[in-house]
């Protein structure tokens, strides 16, 4: 599959909702491929089929056809407890609303999840901390998200996504409830994190204008995805 399986790979991905008269082919045929290291914007409108791809390619959804490779792993072929421990151990989500517990601090934000697992220690309390300093959020650390902007918000959710060491990042609109220069310093965190820490980066997006960080851009519009042919 590439070099020293840290790769992701999806081969012929169809998604279809309802059957019969009322089936909806949502993404149709789609394959690409994303190295590690490497940070990809999928860009489309809305309905599109963007979102439904980057949920089959961090196991959200299963795929009617076709299949995903990450890292080595075919999780195409796992069960619905294999995929659960995939997504916990091997993904890192960051959603538009941000998603962040509004009663924990941004810090606690970070640790919510080792915390309920059991694995809370030093170890993870000094990652947190070096995540938010990546981050230019570590002077917030003890602010709740109400106290804390928007784009301090979605740095606090990208740091959330990293606390597991995720190998694959997939990140839905990011800046869709952000000004156009928030967005732009959000999504430049983002750049910067997937490349600092050698990850997979996937990025979906209706906004053009945040493309400029990234290194490459693929186009969906009805389902089908393709790669445009000029580059930001």
């Amino acid at each position: 599959m590439g070099r020293d399986e840290e790769d992701l790979v999806a081969q012929s991905l169809t998604k279809v909702f309802g059957a019969g008269d009322t089936a909806v082919e949502a993404v149709r045929d789609a394959s690409l491929s994303v190295r590690a290291g490497e940070f990809v914007a999928i860009v489309g409108p809305s309905g599109s089929g963007k979102t439904t791809l980057l949920a089959m390619l961090g196991g959200l959804l299963t795929a009617t056809g076709g299949r995903v490779i990450v890292g080595g792993t075919d999780i195409s072929r796992l069960n619905e407890a294999q995929r659960a421990r995939f997504r916990r151990e091997r993904v890192g989500f960051v959603f538009q609303g941000f998603n962040l517990v509004p009663y924990l601090t941004a810090e606690q934000n970070l640790l919510v999840i080792p915390s309920i697992s059991g694995k809370l220690d030093g170890q993870m309390r000094a990652r947190a901390g070096q995540l938010l300093q990546e981050l230019g959020v570590k002077k917030r650390a003890r602010h709740l998200p109400g106290e804390l902007s928007g784009g301090e918000r979605q740095r606090v959710a990208i740091g959330r996504a990293l606390m597991n060491d995720p190998l694959l990042v997939l990140v839905d609109e990011p800046t869709s409830n952000l000004d156009s220069e928030r967005g732009t310093e959000v999504v430049r965190s983002l750049a910067e994190e997937v490349k600092l820490r050698n990850k997979i980066g996937i990025m979906v997006t209706h906004d053009r204008r945040m493309l400029t960080h990234v290194d490459r851009i693929l186009e969906i519009a009805d389902g089908r995805l393709h790669s445009p042919e000029s580059s930001p």
